[in-house]
């Protein structure tokens, strides 16, 4: 007994025995529940903290420490994709705003999603781009949380390539990025703005490893931009708002959704109503006109899946 308590690693007879099911069990809370586990030894083995973790984030009724408290206590946090006018939103929400205190960590599009499974915050923020290229949010909300969330809409924008004023190296779209005197840097993995820079590379037919810079990382869309400002490559993928702050050319790719993901548990909570509440305002109107590469329309408006369904159709 002291063994399997001290084990970092657990087999798959061991999870069982610890969760008091049988083994075949075991690999359907895998496939289906997300239950912490990898093969990399060719073996199932399953990490005794995470493990332990998951359990706890699986039990009804309880609020753990990983849980985060109700925004009616004060206090708003928010986790995800980076973007110019949501923290300028984030600014004018405090002056606005008495009695809450929003807070916002910037971990792309999947680490909000993450945070948002594991309580850790009270609005993911994300723009995923879906397997059918057409889509986004949804199908990844679907297979990370255990119930649907609500989405909110925070604005569509313009995804592409930053380039200098003037376009000096003739840059035409992403098959340029292969050509030896190119220079890019990226973003990190789980960015919505990677995952679309994969897409885009895949459908070029380059090699992302003929992309000289591919490597190099930054987490906001505003360093990438002083990146391209100064010289030190010449593009990167980026949205237009930055282009438009620093005096930069862009090349469009796609235009993208940008959404808000809560936990229908919260969704009523005076924070998070306060926040989207805000997004009617004509101050926040006001604040997102000054900004190029923004389409507000559907901003502050619930988004269902069939509805874009019948839209395509």
């Amino acid at each position: 007994m002291n063994t399997l308590q001290n084990a970092k690693f657990l087999t798959t007879k061991e999870v069982a025995k610890l969760l008091h099911v049988n083994e075949k069990m075991v690999y359907s809370l895998v496939s289906e529940k997300g239950l912490p586990a990898t093969k990399i030894t060719g073996k199932w083995l399953f990490p005794r903290k995470l493990v332990e973790e998951w359990l706890e984030t699986n039990i009804l009724n309880y609020r753990g420490s990983g849980a985060c408290c109700s925004t009616d206590e004060g206090v708003l946090l928010l986790a995800g994709s980076d973007d110019p006018l949501f923290q300028k939103t984030l600014s004018l929400f405090h002056k606005k705003t008495t009695g809450h205190l929003a807070f916002f960590a910037n971990l792309g599009s999947m680490g909000g999603l993450k945070s948002l499974r594991r309580g850790l915050c009270h609005i993911g923020v994300c723009h995923l781009l879906q397997d059918d290229h057409d889509e986004y949010n949804f199908g990844f909300a679907d297979q990370e949380l255990d119930k649907a969330p609500v989405f909110v809409n925070f604005s569509k924008r313009e995804q592409g390539l930053l380039v200098q004023k003037g376009n000096p190296k003739g840059i035409q779209g992403v098959e340029d990025l292969a050509r030896d005197d190119i220079s890019i840097v990226n973003r990190p993995l789980g960015a919505g703005t990677r995952l679309l820079l994969d897409y885009e590379i895949s459908k070029s037919k380059i090699s992302s490893g003929r992309i000289s810079g591919y490597q190099n990382e930054v987490s906001r869309h505003l360093d990438a931009a002083l990146e391209v400002f100064s010289g030190r490559v010449d593009t990167a993928p980026a949205i237009r708002p930055v282009a438009g702050l620093l005096g930069l050319d862009f090349l469009p790719l796609r235009w993208e959704r940008f959404d808000l993901l809560i936990s229908r548990d919260r969704f009523f909570e005076k924070g998070i109503q306060k926040f989207i509440g805000l997004l009617h305002e004509k101050s926040f109107r006001a604040l997102a006109d000054s900004f190029e590469g923004y389409d507000i329309s559907l901003c502050g408006k619930m988004l269902f899946p069939d509805n874009f369904k019948q839209q395509d159709e």
